[in-house]
């Protein structure tokens, strides 16, 4: 496992959170594999570029309707098999809306990463909460 492709896999996971939190939905479609799945409990399964497309686009208007979510990552673990990858992490997201903030679930990241072109995206992503939650207005 080399070290530039653990700092772009940590890149990877960054770009993607801070993209969905900023409500820009061409970043957050760009950090995955045309034919890649997203699953998660509060917003469903998303397969291929269009559904994924969808889904970021609803993440942007969510904020753009003043709710303001902050996903935080930490503990990224991560196995490379060349042009594929494994990688886990911690999740824990906070919702600030009408003045008030509020802890969601915990949960964490499981993805299978794919390798293209010299740039690493996610290939499937799911999001596993340690309880069930909604976001009211996705």
């Amino acid at each position: 496992m080399n070290l530039e492709d653990r700092l772009a896999i940590n890149d990877l996971f960054v770009r993607y959170t801070c993209a969905l939190d900023d409500g820009d939905a061409g970043t957050v479609v760009d950090c995955f594999t045309d034919d890649a799945t997203l699953v998660s409990p509060a917003v469903g399964e998303h397969s291929g570029k269009a559904a994924i497309t969808a889904f970021a686009e609803r993440f942007a208007r969510f904020q753009q309707n003043g709710s303001q979510l902050r996903h935080v990552i930490s503990n990224l673990r991560m196995t490379i098999d060349g042009d594929t990858a494994h990688a886990t992490c911690y999740l824990t997201v906070l919702l600030t809306r009408n003045g008030k903030s509020q802890l969601m679930a915990p949960g964490r990241y499981d993805c299978q990463l794919r390798k293209f072109g010299g740039a690493w995206r996610f290939h499937r992503r799911v999001v596993l909460h340690d309880h069930d939650y909604t976001l009211d207005g996705l």
